[in-house]
Formats: C-alpha cells, structure tokens, sequence
C-alpha cells in the first residue's frame, strides 16, 4: 500500500508524514494563506501483466508562500528530492497527495483447463450451468456466456439468466434447441482483461409429452447492505415451465419511487438509494404449476457526510472559540482532530481565551466502517488597532418616519474595540429611543425628522483608535392605503386582490405579493398570476384560471429602499374535493374486507359521497381500476369506512378512494397497500364440458379452463366424473394442471352406450360446483360416409387452414370428430404424415410445422370409437415461400429538443425463394413486460413521443406473404436516463445520410 499525506500548516517544528513549511502570521493585514487542496488522491489498481511499469498518483496544492511537500509510504518517508529513487519520482507539479491511496495489483486468472462434466437435462426441465470462476482482483466483473463460438454470446431473455453475482447462468425451460457447448466468460473492465471457461455440453433430453414443473427460485439476492445514494441491484430468477412471472415488493410498504425492473422481471434497480428504501425485499415468482417467493433484508447505510465544518477562521487574541464539526452516516461517525498534522482531541475543540500560539491549520475527521472524510480550516489569531478603511460608516444613511434605524460600525480591530458615538459634537448615550450594541452599531427607535444629521462612531482598543461618520436622512414612512380583501372563488374564475400605498416621494415603491410565505414569481407563473402596475402607487394582483392549489394567505408588501409596509387577505377557492388520505385495511375476508380512511379537502363545497375503487392482480393496465361494491350501497361524504363487497377469494387487491361534491369527482387517494384475500371453496365450474370417443375406443373429455382468478386457493384442479346413464356410481379422476383441458380414459367404452359426463373443480378449501352434463354415445360401427368439398388455403409459409362438410349420421355410426392427414406429394411418406384430430363440432382447422414453398395433399376422414371413415378426396395446395431470414439494422437517434425517438432501418429484400416484403411490424414494449403497443408501416422508418422514464424495448421485423421475419431488438432509455450532452458530429452526420436514404 502506497500511504502519503499532505499536512498543511502555518508554522511546523518538524516534518511529519507530508509537511508544509510556513511563516506563522499574526497580523490581520497579512496576504498570507495556508495551503488548499486542490486535487485529492484516488486508489489505483494496477494490473499485474500490464505493459506499463509505473503508476502515477496526484494531488495539487496551493499556498501563500508556497508549500514544501513530502511523501510517505507506510509511514516511511519517501526521499524524492535528497535521495532519488527508480522506483518514485515528482512531476513537474511538485504533485502531493493529501490523504492515504491504496496501490494493489489487480488480476485475472486463467479457467482450469480440466474438461467439464456435460450437463444432462430433461426437455422442459430447468437447468443450472456452473461458472466457477477464477480467482481475481478487484473482485467486479462482468459475467456472460458464449454458445458453441466465440463471439456468440447469449442474450439474456425470460428463459435464460445470467447472475452477476455468481456468473452461473440459468434456463428456467430448457429446449431442444438448446443443445450445445457453453463457456463462461468472465471481464474485468478494471484492467481490461476477459478469460473464458471450458466449454460446458448441454445435452436435452427429448420428451414425448414435455412436463410442467412449478415456479422454483434458483436465484436468491442475500442480505444486502448499500450505501445510500448508491444503485443497487437485486436479482431474482426462478426455473419453471411454463416460464414463470416474477413480482417485487416491499414489506409493509410500496417500493421505492426510483425503483426499475428489467430483465424481464429478473432484476430490481433502485436508483439513489435513500434510508428509508432499507427494508425486506420480496420476490414472488408464480406459472400455473405453483408459487415461489423468496424475501430478505436490505440495509441501508452511509459513509460520512458534512453536516457542519470547519472554515477559515479569523479571531481576535484573547476571545472565546468553539471549533465544531459534525457528519451525519450509518453507522454515525465519529470525529478526531490533527492540528498541524498532530492529534488534537475528539468531539468539539473549544479556546477560552485564544493565544497566539493557538493559529494554526486545524483538520477534522470524520469516519465510520465505511470511509473518512476530511475538513481543513486555518485558525488566524490577530491583533491590529482599529480601521475603517474596509467598512466605514456609510456616508448616506436613509431612515423611515416613526420607524426604526440601524447604524451599523464595524471596524477591523483586535482586540474587540470600545465604541462611541456622536451626533455632531453630542456625545450619545444609551436611553429609551437610542441604543449603542455590543457589536457598536447605534439603534434610532420612533425616529423622527429631528433625528437627521452627521453620526461618528469613535473605536479604540490597546493598540490604537479611529472614527468614521455617515449622515441620516429621515423619509416619509411608506404606507398601505388600499389593502387586499378576502376573496371566495369558483375553479376557473378570475379575480383580483388590491393593494395600493403611500410613500416618500423622493424613492421608488416595488410590490412584492406571496402566498402562504411564497414569493409569486410574475414570469415563471405568468399563466395564473399578473401584477397590475395601473398607477405609480398601486400593484394590484391578478389571478387568472384560479385552481385549487391557489387558494392560500396572500400578503402584498409595498418595498422602498427605506421600510416596507404589508397587508394580508385570505383566498379560498371552491372546486374538486381533495384527495382522502390514509386508505388502509383492517379487517380482512374471503369476499370482503373493512376499508378506513380519512376525509380530504372539501374545497368549500361539502362532500357528497366517496367513491372505492379496487384493482386486482390480472389488471392489464395500472390504471384499471374498477368502481368496488360496497357495504353500505351509498358512501356519503363524512363517511370513513366502508365494507368492500363481492371480491374474489385469495386474490390480491388494492384500494383507493375519491370523493364527490357539487363541482365533481376530486382526485384519487394514494393506493392502499396490497392485501390478499383468504382463500375459499370453488364456485366457478368449467365451461364448454364435450366428451367423445377415441378412434381406439377411449374416452375423451375436454373443457375450457377456470380463469386463474377463480382458482380462489392453493391446490387448484379438476375432477373429472363419467358413468353409463344406467349406473349410478360415477367413476372420477382428479387433473392437478390448472391449465389442462383434456383428459384421456384408456379403457375402451362398451359399444352402444349412451355415456354421461361432467367436470367439476377443488382446491386446498374444497370441491366446487360441477358443469352441466355432457353425454357422449360408444358406436358400435365406424362412420360410412367421407366429408366432402374439402378446401384448403395457405396463410404463412408454415401454416394453412382447412374447411369440410361435416358428416352427419346416427347411432349406430355416430360420428365422434374428424382425422386430418397432410403431407409432401413428392418428399413424404403417406405413413408419416402429420395427423391433427378435431372433434366433431367443427368443421375446421389449422395446419401447422408445414415445409415452405411446398406441394401438399390433404385429407379428411369422419371417426368414431369404432374406428375411421372413408377419406375424402385428396386435396391439394402449395405453401407460401418463406420470408428472408436476415435480421434487420436498425438505428435510432433522439431528437435535439428530446421529444422524439426516431427509428430506422435497411430495407430488406427478398431473393428468389422468398416471400415478398410487405412492410414492417414495430412492437414498443416497456422492458420486463410481454406486450406492449404494434404498429405496422409500409415505410422503414418509424417515430416515437420520447418515453420519460423507465427502460423500452422496440422489436422491428419484416412482414410477408409467407410470414414474419427475424426480430431486430434495440433498447431505449426514457428523457430521465439522458445525460447532458448534445449530439456529436458524428452521429449527426449519421443521421443526415440516413435520413438521405430514406428519400425525405
């Protein structure tokens, strides 16, 4: 470790770490100062295998005479001028450091080159892959992952993580397309080296019917101390399929307002971290298969900061003085004292009777576990006779009539001087109207014409005397002679306060107007407030489109250089209630739950009614709130809480309230804190309940889903119940997916049975209602006849539709559903073509995972548990060719006045064995969520209102006849993530060629 410390002195026996030698000075007419730092010393890092081999470390100062510098190392003095070393030298700035600076090497080691264990994994399945990564210093690095070759890197997206923390990246859901060689890759942008690990194999391994596997956290933030004003980063991820959400909160609060969310969820940024924001974090990660959460504790701590030090201090010889520094930090600091590089004390240093000897340069420290700061000051001790050479009495001292007058006398002397006063040849004594101060300034009360006249102040102390005089005039005192009124006003009036006053005539009048304290700025509110100058006594004030927020204590003041005079009215506006405040929770239900709030501002109108709005977990849009029912129906406006009726059991919900007077409904309170339902029995069944029977007999049950918000508890699913309509037992099964929409009965049917069947719901509370009764028939004989006018038409490259007459024929050859086969004329194999199965409502289908620009031959056959129908006839169609698989380039600038994003990007265009471009589809997303705003534009350029804050996706991909192309992501960071600078030359002749390419 490298340690030099520069101490600045006034005078210094001897040299102790840096020492600065200087005359001590006594006299206050000296032009001497003692040093101040000017540049301060950084701890520095070298890297280990760097081409340079030496290091520089600054610190500049400045002093009167100037400085002499010395350094330490380790508390051993460095010999820079007797002895010289190869190993240091100085600048030609004479640089110092003033303070200890740390010098350690930084590093990076190599990966082990040893092969790594493939990593074998289930389709579907999460997956960890280890980084491990080398032993290094400092310890901040960058973590990514290559795929297969280098420079391939992964891209983090809401199936793959990367932790910074450990550098192991994660797949919540992994996929065939998976497989492949991964390689950590670890950057130390501090030294500016990059290493990568031996590849990892990833091998998939393939699933007839992939599973689904609950939301589990893989990746837990620990506890986390940050110091305040930093940002700090949380990480959460989860393993699941399907891929899991991911939710943060705040214990007993709402997240910090400066907080992002990126990543798709996976990070929490909070930005400017302050004291309060310390707390427990919650993240909650949640698929259809289960819930995980994971919460810990945030600290928040500070390193010192100054809340009172030191400065340059000039004292008479002989008084008192208190030198006082304090900081404010977490943990507090605590303060120590150097006086000319020597300790001098803790806590506060306090001279009562200054000496001489007590001039000199005085530091204060302030440290906790988290760092020091250092104030310097220098203490002067003085004696001179008194002067008035810098201050003397003001030659022309203006009074007002019957006001009070100040004449101010303050002599550089030391010792402190005796004061008197004369008026003319009177020598001036303290009485009822006439004061002499401590400090020798004279006080004139009630004063009066008979008061003018020339006033000396005479100083003398031990070291010598002198005067200094000034002649009072006395001025017509100034006067409000119209004052403002209280005024009662309507949202949207005009109206206006008077004031007008009287004054001398011989000065000049400014009126001042403020509301509640607050100075009205005339050209920065000029859209509400006007001041009226109609004659030279009056500053009338006009207040336009009167709101709310202007209703307040108005006081006119009339200002002359003199005196002042001042008048105050009261405004009140009546208009929209105010916002109710305090919503919060006291009683919760499985329905219901007891909402308590304070009343808001009436704004002169009486309240009429409250209105509760509540917002549920699946809102879409933060602003989808809905008008809540309440108990009672009517909330009249001095009510304070209310029943929240009719909610949705184990459902996450917040409050608020507005209120309603005569002009209308005022703003909404703060949301209430988010609560949780308890949880309840089922009482929503599935819908759309069919049943048929398989081509091999089985029995097939299908049925639309419960929307997750009727789940109304843990452990939601289904019960699937079917007997013969002669039997009276029902045979069940229970389905744990509450996703799934089917379920398979193996066992063949009895054929020439009439079958019922239903499906009801159950969660941890219980079982739920049943849905009405389907009833499917077993045939004992397979369909005859085929579906006719079969017709087929492609949509993509991929993908056709298909329709049919359906076949209509009673038991015993009832049709269950339909067969539908298609494959390559000329390159498949009729045995493997692909099959989709339909049931036999419909008459229609999609055909997917079709070979592009291909000829194809469909058919349809009728079925039921007996078996299959004849096929239709053949029908035959082509696949679109495919749309170009290049990804687009696309550029982006922001606008001079940062009001528009602008986009734009190459033109792409198809080769012979490609689809034709359309146009263009753009999705403006915010980051971490799935959807976000499409446009679709036949140009390829595209401009956007400049987001204020929060970080956004823009997906561009090219549209076709035989679909969409690749996704082009770029990000964008709103106006509040903008730094200052203006844009370069480079990136405007950028935007000049490309706007030039795009013919505008």
């Amino acid at each position: 470790m490298l340690l030099c410390v520069l101490s600045c002195f006034f005078l210094l026996a001897a040299a102790i770490k840096p020492r600065i030698f200087e005359p001590r000075i006594f006299d206050k007419e000296a032009t001497g100062f003692g040093p101040i730092f000017e540049e301060e010393p950084l701890d520095t890092v070298y890297a280990e295998d760097s081409p340079e081999n030496k290091i520089s470390m600054n610190c500049r100062a400045r002093a009167n005479p100037p400085a002499i510098i010395k350094w330490w190392l380790n508390n051993w003095e460095i010999k820079l001028m007797e002895q010289p070393d190869e190993h240091f030298s100085l600048n030609v700035y004479g640089t110092v450091i003033s303070k200890e600076a740390t010098v350690k090497f930084g590093y990076l080691n190599q990966f082990p080159t040893d092969e790594r264990e493939p990593v074998n994994v289930k389709e579907g399945q999460g997956a960890v892959l280890l980084c491990s990564p080398p032993s290094r210093y400092p310890s901040e690095v960058l973590f990514r992952w290559i795929y297969n070759d280098f420079p391939n890197f992964i891209i983090p997206d809401q199936r793959r993580f990367v932790s910074q923390t450990t550098g192991n990246m994660y797949i919540a859901k992994v996929e065939a397309s998976d497989v492949g060689n991964y390689s950590c890759f670890v950057s130390s942008p501090t030294i500016g080296k990059s290493v990568f690990s031996m590849p990892i194999p990833l091998i998939p391994q393939i699933e007839k019917e992939v599973k689904r596997y609950p939301a589990d956290i893989r990746v837990k933030f620990p506890k986390t101390y940050a110091l305040v004003h930093q940002n700090i980063t949380l990480e959460c991820f989860a393993l699941g399929n399907p891929l899991p959400h991911i939710r943060w909160r705040k214990l007993d609060a709402d997240l910090p307002p400066n907080y992002e969310v990126s990543m798709n969820g996976a990070l929490l940024h909070l930005i400017n971290v302050q004291y309060e924001d310390e707390g427990s974090y919650e993240c909650e990660t949640l698929n259809v298969k289960g819930m995980d959460w994971y919460r810990q504790w945030l600290y928040v701590e500070g390193a010192p900061e100054w809340a009172e030090h030191i400065n340059d201090t000039e004292k008479d010889v002989g008084s008192e003085l208190t030198l006082r520094c304090v900081a404010v930090g977490k943990p507090l600091p605590w303060i120590r004292w150097l006086k000319d590089g020597y300790s001098y004390g803790k806590g506060e240093l306090k001279f009562s009777s200054l000496t001489f000897e007590d001039s000199g340069m005085y530091q204060c420290i302030a440290e906790n576990e988290w760092g020091s700061i250092y104030a310097s000051a220098e203490l002067r001790v003085v004696s001179c006779a008194p002067t008035f050479i810098y201050n003397p009495v003001k030659k022309v001292l203006l009074g007002a009539e019957n006001g009070r007058v100040v004449i101010e006398c303050t002599p550089r002397a030391a010792p402190k001087p005796k004061f008197i006063w004369k008026r003319g040849s009177e020598l001036l004594t303290n009485s009822s109207r006439m004061l002499i101060w401590d400090d020798g300034s004279l006080e004139i009360l009630n004063a009066s014409k008979s008061d003018e006249g020339s006033y000396t102040c005479y100083a003398e102390n031990d070291r010598g005397k002198s005067n200094s005089t000034g002649t009072l005039t006395i001025t017509e005192a100034t006067k409000i002679t119209v004052a403002p009124s209280d005024t009662e006003a309507v949202v949207g009036d005009t109206t206006i306060l008077q004031c007008s006053a009287s004054f001398d005539p011989s000065l000049d009048i400014t009126f001042i107007w403020t509301v509640d304290s607050y100075v009205i700025n005339f050209y920065t509110d000029f859209e509400h407030y006007e001041l009226l100058m109609g004659h030279e006594n009056s500053g009338d004030l006009l207040i336009k489109n009167i709101q709310v927020r202007h209703a307040g204590r108005y006081s006119c003041t009339a200002q002359t250089i003199v005196d002042n005079a001042t008048a105050e009215a009261d405004v009140s506006v009546k208009g929209l209630p105010g916002p109710p405040g305090g919503v919060r929770v006291e009683e919760i239900g499985d329905t219901s739950v007891k909402l308590r709030w304070s009343l808001g501002s009436d704004h002169g109108s009486s309240l009429i009614q409250h209105v509760v709005q509540t917002r549920d977990f699946y809102a879409l849009d933060p602003e989808d709130w809905k008008t809540a029912s309440t108990s009672p129906v009517f909330l009249d406006g001095s009510m304070e809480s209310a029943t929240v009726d009719d909610l949705y059991p184990w459902m996450q919900y917040e409050f608020r309230v507005h209120a309603i007077n005569e002009f209308g409904a005022g703003e909404n309170s703060r949301p209430s804190i988010k609560i949780k339902t308890w949880d309840a029995r089922p009482t929503v069944a599935p819908s759309d309940v069919i049943g048929q029977v398989g081509i091999s007999g089985e029995l097939i049950v299908t049925w639309t889903p419960v929307k997750p918000q009727f789940f109304f508890g843990k452990k939601f699913g289904y019960v699937v119940a079917f007997k013969p309509h002669e039997d009276y037992e029902w045979k069940w099964s229970t389905v744990e997916d509450p996703e799934t929409r089917r379920y398979v009965y193996k066992e063949s049917m009895t054929p020439d049975t009439e079958i019922q069947v239903k499906v009801s719901t159950y969660n941890n509370k219980g079982e739920g209602p049943s849905s009405l009764i389907s009833v499917v028939y077993s045939p004992r004989l397979a369909p005859t006849e085929a579906p006719l006018d079969v017709y087929a038409r492609q949509v993509t490259s991929t993908e056709a539709l298909v329709w049919w007459l359906p076949v209509y024929q009673a038991p015993p050859n009832w049709v269950d559903g339909y067969q539908i086969r298609y494959w390559r004329k000329y390159d498949d194999n009729e045995a493997a073509a692909s099959r989709v199965i339909v049931h036999r409502t419909i008459n229609q289908t999609r055909l997917e995972n079709m070979r592009p620009d291909s000829h194809y031959l469909i058919e349809v056959r009728a079925f039921n548990g007996a078996g299959l129908g004849p096929p239709s006839e053949h029908c035959e169609m082509f696949t679109r060719r495919p749309p170009p698989s290049r990804l687009l380039r696309v550029y982006k600038y922001v606008s001079f006045s940062r009001k528009w994003l602008y986009l734009y990007w190459d033109h792409i265009y198809n080769y012979w064995n490609e689809s034709y471009v359309e146009g263009y589809k753009v999705l403006f997303r915010k980051e971490g969520e799935r959807y976000g705003k499409l446009y679709t534009t036949g140009r390829h350029y595209i401009d956007f209102p400049m987001p204020e804050t929060g970080d956004y996706i823009i997906e561009v991909r090219a549209r076709c006849e035989g679909g969409d192309g690749p996704i082009s992501q770029i990000r964008v960071q709103g106006k509040a993530s903008l730094g200052p600078e203006s844009l370069s030359v480079a990136t405007v002749l950028l935007l000049a060629l490309g706007w030039m390419n795009l013919g505008l």
